[in-house]
């Protein structure tokens, strides 16, 4: 009968999700997953091809549970809005992670901004009639969002400012209204936030 596996792949993504949660990508080292799980170093490099490999099923798993909890919240009914605000509220409740996901890139921003990308594009349909806009047009609607609530986000954490939840929303609704009459983003393909550099943070992006 083969031996059964002491340490399996699951326990150690679930240490390594719970680290990351904690302390952001630059805590996922083999050596503090090893000692998160209470054993050597060994069986995460039998379980993944390498680091990279590891932290990217993180990533994935971060991802899901943005779009299928974290950032699902419901404060107003307003499908963008509450989108919004769990967005900020998750910043100012996870300051570590919303930093190394949304400002230092280290979490490899693809899949993040695929992420945050569908699920604007899913509540503004689901607030707003949205065929009057094209593909094009609807994208620089959400992505004029998304810089609006990064900006927030940024001096919350930063605590440059403090805003009260009714003062989120005036800006928000404000910078949804204006994007809806009036497209600024008119060139997407030389926008910085759609960079090809993966590597590049969204605070490069958006500078």
């Amino acid at each position: 009968m083969a031996r059964k596996k002491e340490i399996d792949k699951q326990r150690i993504l679930d240490a390594a999700y719970k680290l990351a949660v904690r302390g952001g990508i630059e805590s996922l080292t083999a050596r503090n997953i090893a000692k998160a799980v209470n054993c050597s170093t060994q069986p995460i490099y039998l379980e993944f091809e390498n680091m990279q490999d590891l932290r990217n099923q993180v990533l994935a798993r971060i991802s899901d549970e943005l779009k299928s909890n974290t950032l699902q919240q419901n404060f107003t009914g307003e499908p963008l809005i509450d989108l919004d605000l769990s967005y900020l509220y998750f910043a100012k409740e996870h300051v570590d992670l919303f930093r190394a996901m949304f400002v230092d890139g280290k979490f490899g921003n693809q899949m993040i901004v695929d992420t945050l990308m569908g699920l604007g594009i899913e509540k503004f349909k689901q607030q707003f009639d949205a065929e009057q806009y094209s593909d094009e047009r609807l994208k620089h609607i959400i992505v004029a969002n998304w810089i609006a609530a990064t900006g927030l986000a940024t001096l919350l954490i930063n605590k440059m400012a403090n805003f009260t939840q009714a003062q989120m929303i005036s800006v928000l609704k404000a910078q949804i209204h204006d994007a809806m009459l009036n497209d600024r983003l008119t060139n997407v393909e030389e926008n910085p936030l759609f960079a090809a550099d993966t590597d590049a943070s969204l605070e490069e992006r958006l500078g």
